[in-house]
């Protein structure tokens, strides 16, 4: 079996973000979300991995290299646009040949790994296996339509009157039978190869399509609401671990990781808490569910809630919470003008001002 991993996207959901950065490298607990997939696919069996890259190919090949870090062998697969998730299976047409293998979407996040999804699969071979979850509003997403038995009977892909509450999971197990179904797509009404549209086509056909509903967790990180709270999510796990230097006058209280060579004086950190290799946080104030990553400074501030990338600033703020700050930014007080708020925004930023 191998594995087909999606690193394509623009990630337009997490702009500005991701006009400097690839949405699948954001990191969460100071970890690139990609990794934490890379990681579930090798801990399921599986060695040999194809990543579709697009315009951030140089960045992911760069983070993710061959592979050995991983324990993988990876395979890099170019695809000159996102044209929909059966695009990257067409594209791979090759490198896959006539092998099962595990389609993943390098910016989601699976708890508790898919070494049962690809075990079951193994032993029953179907011709595709698909992850389900319950959701709020199945409209925003792909929605699956089972039989008594828990079969899956249809497809819709973001559909307007929802037949089910079942959402797919952007992970999928397929046979080599689905290359016919996907040579077979038109492009949908969104000018995309849809991947609901060639499972719709195995069932159709006669395929065999099983479904697993998990009760664990599953966040497609597309955005900074989901980002906050995958990252809340991994923290809670982290083991307190103080590799750096933390003054006499700071209080470390919970699970708070202090990186080697991280200096911390003057400062409460109130895990769960991670602070990156090389970032100074002097008389400062950290929350729970914070990861504040390399070479950063926090002076003087308060930051709660927050994920703050590399090389990022933050000097004489009173409070920050709920925030996703960006590499080398410099987050500082607003000139004393009253009722005057002095902005440098790049495009499709999003600003709340308190009035």
């Amino acid at each position: 079996m191998k594995a087909l991993v999606l690193a394509g996207g623009s990630g337009s959901r997490l702009r500005p973000i991701t006009h400097t950065s690839a949405k699948q490298l954001v990191p969460v607990a100071n970890k690139p979300v990609l990794f934490y997939g890379l990681e579930a696919i090798r801990d399921a069996g599986i060695r040999e991995v194809g990543i579709v890259v697009g315009d951030t190919a140089a960045e992911i090949q760069d983070a993710v290299g061959d592979g050995s870090r991983f324990g993988l062998q990876v395979t890099y697969l170019p695809q000159d646009a996102p044209r929909g998730l059966a695009h990257a299976v067409l594209i791979a047409r090759e490198y896959l040949g006539d092998d099962d293998f595990v389609m993943y979407l390098g910016d989601n996040f699976v708890v508790g790994g898919i070494d049962g999804i690809v075990r079951r699969f193994r032993q029953e071979r179907p011709d595709a296996q698909i992850m389900l979850t319950r959701v709020s509003d199945p409209r925003a997403f792909g929605v699956a339509e089972l039989d008594g038995d828990g079969r899956v009977v249809g497809l819709e892909e973001k559909p307007e009157h929802p037949k089910s509450d079942l959402a797919l999971v952007g992970v999928y197990i397929f046979g080599p039978r689905v290359h016919d179904a996907v040579a077979r797509l038109k492009p949908s009404w969104r000018d995309e190869l849809e991947i609901t549209d060639a499972i719709q086509g195995l069932i159709d056909t006669g395929g065999r399509v099983e479904s697993t509903v998990i009760s664990g967790y599953w966040k497609d990180t597309g955005n900074v609401t989901d980002m906050l709270e995958v990252n809340r999510l991994v923290l809670e796990d982290v083991e307190p671990s103080v590799a750096g230097a933390v003054d006499a006058s700071s209080e470390l209280i919970g699970r708070v990781v202090v990186e080697a060579g991280a200096t911390v004086a003057g400062s409460r950190i109130v895990g769960p808490v991670i602070v990156g290799a090389g970032t100074v946080v002097r008389d400062s104030y950290l929350g729970p569910f914070t990861s504040i990553g390399r070479d950063c400074r926090v002076i003087d501030s308060e930051i709660e809630y927050s994920i703050v990338l590399r090389g990022a600033s933050i000097d004489g703020v009173g409070r920050i919470e709920a925030s996703l700050i960006g590499r080398e930014a410099e987050v500082t007080p607003a000139p004393n003008v009253p009722r005057a708020h002095r902005l440098v925004l790049g495009d499709h930023s999003k600003v709340q001002i308190r009035q």
